[in-house]
């Protein structure tokens, strides 16, 4: 058996049957094994950091890696945004890494590189695999440390000749076996317990595993009954959220935001979250938001079992399934007049179907979306956690294929999607039920509030050029059908309402251009 076959039976038989690539010639032995192993998905990407995106987006909602295929170090490093983002949100996820042949190598052929530079800053796991009877075993290593827990990127780097030469058989190495969270401290427990009878004011703050029903559940009564503040992190992986679900707090991206949601706050206890800080440096405004004075309690960190130290807790607190009831469902009208943000995030509220995922990388256009979705029926919620745009588009691909029977609704902002608009493609020629739509405000609005928070004088025109994306304005309708996804555009608030409406009706990609009204803003 050839090193490319062992190597994607061995990811199967670990539970990895889907791979999202885009390969080179290195990595061709890779893809012919792909007809004698039929238990893995492939599905194309025509750029890196839609490959990677999109392995983020299907193990956050499959709770179970994917690999990736990427053409040596350059591929990688046009991927890598990407798995900064899936790093942030503790994937799991299986690089697949090709390189020259080991006998190459000596020559600098022009596209050899430093591939563990490129790999390390992103991959909790990595190795270069310099023998074919051993890539079962290595292979074995990167699931288990993309399983984790807590999730992780794993890179598996595999030279040509690795994988063209003969292996070995079936049997040759252990079957694969999986790890299980750790249990919280006992004297974590205690001291949160002690921390929340104080009486003074508190906050939890979770992530991770922990936004899901389970933990949010039991984080929901541990709240009601002490009489803390319930947050989340600014941008948790996937948030489960809506009618029947206790309503979450997201701390808020903008540093004043944040201090004024922490502010007089004694105890802080984190639950698989990490101390909250600024995403930015500004003059002036402090790095974290935690209060001075404030005490900060750490329940359960990364790979500890959150839902259950929270459960636990409840139990200390005497709190039961009818301390914290849900708030009732509710959807916002269907909005008229001017098509703005705010009219977006009603529309969505309005129309968004039960069991939807949620694809959020709306950027400062989505402000609204959070009060406008809050009763809607119970959905996911994925974000940009890592702060590296081009996420949105990609992250939907994935989770698209990750559950089949639940639509997909990409919100993306204009400036966003031109990194990975690449990702229609592939949700055309795998038929995935995703909508998207696209802000299209013709700016990095983002960048004009930052130009002014940071300090800097009010930018000339030249500057202010550096923001703009007109001359020429995108159209991403036409984009969207030159890669095969039916699309339209809106300019009002009517228009946009109705074709989300049909789009959302639809099996199968769709993209929805909301040309904003530019005098709102």
């Amino acid at each position: 058996m050839k090193g490319a076959q062992r190597l994607i039976r061995t990811l199967v038989e670990g539970g990895v049957d889907v791979c999202f690539m885009n390969p080179g010639t290195s990595e061709m032995h890779f893809v012919a094994a792909l007809d004698d192993v039929p238990e893995m998905r492939a599905v194309l990407g025509l750029f890196e950091g839609v490959a990677t995106g999109a392995a983020d987006g299907y193990g956050r909602m499959a709770r179970r890696p994917a690999a990736t295929l990427l053409h040596l170090g350059p591929g990688l490093g046009n991927g890598i945004a990407n798995l900064h983002n899936a790093r942030r949100a503790r994937t799991p996820v299986v690089n697949v890494v090709g390189d020259h042949a080991r006998r190459h190598l000596p020559f600098d052929p022009p596209l050899a590189s430093d591939i563990e530079s490129l790999a390390r800053p992103v991959s909790a796991w990595y190795r270069a695999s310099s023998d074919p009877r051993d890539l079962a075993a290595d292979a074995l290593e990167a699931l288990s440390a993309a399983w984790g827990p807590p999730g992780a990127v794993a890179t598996l780097v595999v030279p040509a000749d690795v994988s063209w030469e003969e292996a070995g058989e079936d049997d040759a190495a252990p079957a694969f076996v999986r790890g299980s969270p750790r249990s919280a401290a006992e004297t974590a427990l205690s001291r949160a317990a002690k921390a929340l009878r104080s009486g003074e004011p508190a906050a939890l703050l979770i992530g991770g595993s922990v936004t899901r029903r389970r933990g949010l559940v039991a984080a929901g009564q541990v709240a009601c009954a002490a009489g803390a503040k319930l947050l989340c992190e600014t941008f948790p992986a996937r948030l489960e959220r809506g009618a029947g679900l206790p309503e979450v707090e997201r701390l808020g991206y903008l540093a004043e935001f944040a201090l004024a949601q922490l502010e007089g706050t004694r105890h802080l206890i984190l639950v698989d979250a990490p101390a909250p800080v600024s995403f930015f440096a500004y003059p002036g405004v402090r790095g974290t938001p935690v209060p001075d004075g404030c005490e900060v309690h750490l329940l359960a960190g990364a790979g500890d079992d959150g839902p259950a130290a929270l459960e636990a807790l409840a139990d200390m607190l005497g709190a039961d399934a009818t301390t914290s009831p849900p708030p009732p469902p509710w959807r916002p009208a269907r909005p008229t007049g001017p098509l703005t943000s705010q009219a977006v995030a009603a529309a969505v509220g309005a129309l968004l179907p039960e069991g939807a995922v949620v694809s959020d990388e709306a950027n400062t256009a989505g402000i609204f979306l959070p009060g406008a979705t809050a009763g809607a029926p119970a959905h996911d919620w994925l974000c940009l956690t890592g702060g590296a745009i081009g996420q949105g588009m990609p992250l939907a691909t994935g989770a698209a294929v990750a559950c089949p029977g639940r639509p997909v609704l990409c919100l993306e902002a204009d400036g966003s999607a031109m990194y990975t608009i690449q990702s229609l493609w592939t949700q055309a020629r795998e038929g995935l039920d995703v909508t998207t739509v696209v802000y299209n405000n013709g700016a990095y609005k983002i960048l004009e509030m930052e130009l002014q928070r940071v300090g800097a004088e009010a930018g000339g025109p030249r500057a202010q050029e550096m923001l703009d994306l007109a001359r020429p304005d995108l159209d991403f309708a036409a984009l969207a059908r030159g890669m095969g996804v039916p699309a339209s555009r809106a300019r009002t608030a009517e228009e946009f309402t109705d074709h989300l409406e049909a789009a959302l009706s639809q099996e199968g990609p769709v993209l929805v251009e909301a040309v904003l009204d530019r005098s709102q803003w």
